[in-house]
């Protein structure tokens, strides 16, 4: 029987193991795929105390430092949740495992536009964050596919960095927020591409254009540097939901100030939440929250 299960194996999910491994919890670590989203980051510099470092290199760092502290780490994918009377069990497909409390820092999948050359190029021109990546595009040309929020801000944020913009979307009119619109229309390198996708990625070792599906000024291909894919995030919430944990419209956790679910003994941090902005260090802020949340639910009900 463990005090606290974590299932993520992000930051999220590493900094609250540390925090609960520290506050002397019996602490276990499920994760399917190590370091979450970070990891697709090639560089990251908005994390106090690096000025530069790899995404994949920060996630590393995190869980050493927290399997200092001897959480358990399963390498397992947990398939299951049930609610007891008093604890949680978690199935991995093979057995069952019991804590007394759990914390979601499932985290989000990105939801891909799943054409040629999109995983070929992942980190190498390909993105999913323009806040994480787009200083290393300054006076370059950058593509934004979506039409939405998100496309939106990822563009307006680009265009103060890029030397060229465009905006590739499907439908004749971009969806985002008529205040969101007006920013980019008004921003003199931000080229925005209507009733229009992106068919596939191409380049050498790094990408160098997008081939859309219709033709665009009287061609298909254009010549980019880096391509940003903001055609949303899906929440990894499922097995929340399962235990009858409250989600948003959007399918995310909803937690409040201190990390707590409607149902008690359940927490939840990161991406995965009903939070606005998701970036590493407020995931990691909100797993160490977590745990302390935990620790105090446990001592209360002890």
């Amino acid at each position: 029987m463990h005090d606290v299960a974590i299932i993520g194996g992000g930051v999220s999910g590493f900094a609250a193991a540390m925090y609960a491994c520290r506050l002397g919890l019996k602490t276990a670590v499920f994760y399917e795929i190590p370091g979450g989203n970070i990891t697709w980051a090639t560089k990251v510099e908005n994390y106090p105390g690096f000025e530069s470092i790899g995404g994949e290199e920060l996630a590393k760092k995190i869980r050493e430092h927290a399997e200092k502290y001897g959480p358990d780490v399963f390498d397992r994918k947990i398939t299951a949740v049930e609610k007891k009377q008093n604890h949680f069990s978690l199935f991995d497909g093979k057995k069952n495992h019991e804590s007394k409390t759990i914390i979601f820092a499932t985290g989000t999948t990105p939801r891909k536009l799943n054409v040629r050359g999109e995983n070929e190029f992942l980190g190498k021109g390909v993105h999913y964050c323009a806040l994480c990546d787009s200083p290393f595009y300054k006076g370059k040309i950058v593509a934004v596919v979506g039409g939405a929020d998100t496309a939106a801000r990822e563009a307006e944020l680009l265009s103060g960095i890029a030397s060229k913009v465009y905006v590739v979307y499907r439908g004749e009119k971009l969806r985002a927020e008529s205040e969101n619109v007006k920013k980019i229309e008004k921003k003199k390198n931000v080229e925005i591409i209507l009733g229009n996708n992106v068919s596939s990625v191409g380049g050498d070792k790094f990408v160098t254009k997008i081939i859309l599906e219709k033709d665009y000024k009287g061609s298909r291909e254009l010549i980019v540097d880096g391509v940003f894919i903001a055609a949303g995030h899906v929440p990894a919430s499922e097995l929340a939901k399962s235990i009858r944990v409250d989600l948003n419209a959007n399918g995310e956790i909803i937690t409040d100030r201190e990390a707590k679910t409607n149902v008690e003994g359940v927490f939840a941090a990161g991406d995965v939440c009903n939070t606005r902005f998701k970036q590493a260090i407020t995931g990691v802020a909100e797993g160490v929250t977590a745990a302390y949340s935990a620790y105090e639910f446990l001592k209360k009900n002890s």
